[in-house]
């Protein structure tokens, strides 16, 4: 060999995740994850055996269309229409990824060609600088600062250059809980319409928005036809296992998503596909009760920490609470969430790991509060101890 990196230099930094890092320290340890985002008991049981009986039927069991099962489309196309009054035809408007996370690299693939900018909330999940990297294109961060974490509208106007291909926004904004609203979805809006800019949304807690709306980009006035609209299944249904995502948009659009997408799984998850889409059409009730149950555990995690000594920035939606530890006398987030396990037996994120400058989340540490209300009652008092 040459002597050259085995990994792509495109990828240089983006080795194990944060997320492994600390589950896996969670486990060794005996300690309570509230570091990643998966809840602790599965989703409605009726969905449960949809998946089953579709496995028994043999619906999905081998190869399902590449753009996804039609009775998954159409109940996506459904659940548009339910929930925003969006039309999209389900035949050239949806495509069903593997999870979101998926149907971000495939958009960013697709989208992107090397040199290309593209705009970011920052702290971002961790998938968009790997997928930024991989399409070669640079990320330009528009920093979310606490205590709010409000875009700063002008400092996005001043971030666009000829260079600025994309704006790839998350709303719900994970980790920070931040939602948009109307005013500043609607200024976003503009900027792109103005400059001409692609936008990619990844809308995945769009059913767990505790204060204010969630308003998808793609409804703004001249956002249709520029616009790659994300969600999956994983956060609204509790099945994260399950990885069922999918994008609406227009059908130029879906279709250059599809083209990177069917050579990166091709196809996947196909019995779970007709399960998510009866899911899709569960009554309002579920959507209400899942949004209530998880706003009762933001409330309780977020009055524990803070009777813990923690800052809190309480979320408007998603499943974290972003919390400030130098309350507590710590200066480092990493290195106080590597200690958290044997000193308290309770895992967290370091929010640091989220920004490309890590002094501006240096001090910031993530929990999940997507678990039993006894497992973060017990993570409550031993934080408190």
């Amino acid at each position: 060999m040459d002597g050259r990196p085995l990994l792509n230099r495109r990828l240089d930094g983006h080795g194990t995740t944060i997320f492994a890092e600390m589950s896996a320290l969670a486990v060794r340890t005996g300690a309570i994850n509230l570091g990643q985002g998966f809840p602790d008991t599965d989703g409605p049981e009726e969905i449960r055996e949809a998946a089953v009986r579709a496995l028994r039927d043999g619906r999905g069991n081998q190869y399902p269309p590449g753009p996804g099962v039609p009775e998954l489309r159409t109940a996506v196309a459904a659940h548009q229409r339910r929930f925003y009054g969006l039309d999209f035809d389900p035949d050239t408007e949806v495509l069903v990824t593997a999870g979101a996370t998926e149907a971000i690299a495939a958009s960013l693939l697709a989208l992107l060609e090397p040199g290309d900018e593209v705009i970011a909330f920052e702290p971002f999940y961790d998938s968009y600088a790997a997928c930024i990297a991989m399409a070669g294109a640079v990320r330009v961060p528009l920093t979310l600062r606490a205590p709010d974490f409000r875009p700063d509208l002008d400092a996005l106007r001043d971030a666009i250059t000829p260079r600025t291909r994309l704006l790839l926004l998350n709303s719900p904004h994970n980790p920070t809980g931040m939602v948009l609203t109307r005013e500043e979805g609607t200024a976003i809006a503009e900027l792109a319409v103005e400059h001409d800019l692609l936008v990619v949304t990844d809308e995945v807690y769009e059913h767990l928005v505790f204060d204010g709306e969630h308003i998808p980009l793609i409804s703004l006035p001249g956002m249709r036809e520029r616009t790659v609209s994300i969600s999956s299944s994983g956060k609204t249904f509790s099945f994260t296992g399950w990885k069922v995502g999918w994008v609406t948009g227009s059908p130029a659009l879906v279709a250059a998503v599809r083209t990177a997408k069917q050579y990166l799984t091709f196809v996947s998850a196909g019995p779970f596909q007709y399960a998510v889409a009866e899911a899709l059409r569960l009554p309002d009730a579920y959507f209400t009760d899942f949004r209530e149950d998880l706003r009762g555990k933001r409330d309780l995690l977020s009055a524990g920490l803070a009777d813990a000594g923690f800052e809190v920035y309480r979320p408007q939606g998603t499943y974290f609470i972003t919390t400030d530890v130098s309350a507590l006398g710590e200066k480092d987030g990493i290195a106080f969430c590597r200690g958290l396990p044997e000193r308290c037996g309770v895992v967290a994120v370091p929010s640091a790991v989220f920004y490309d400058d890590p002094e501006a989340g240096r001090t910031q540490v993530r929990f999940a509060f997507c678990k039993q209300k006894g497992v973060l009652d017990e993570a409550v008092n031993r934080l408190k101890g």
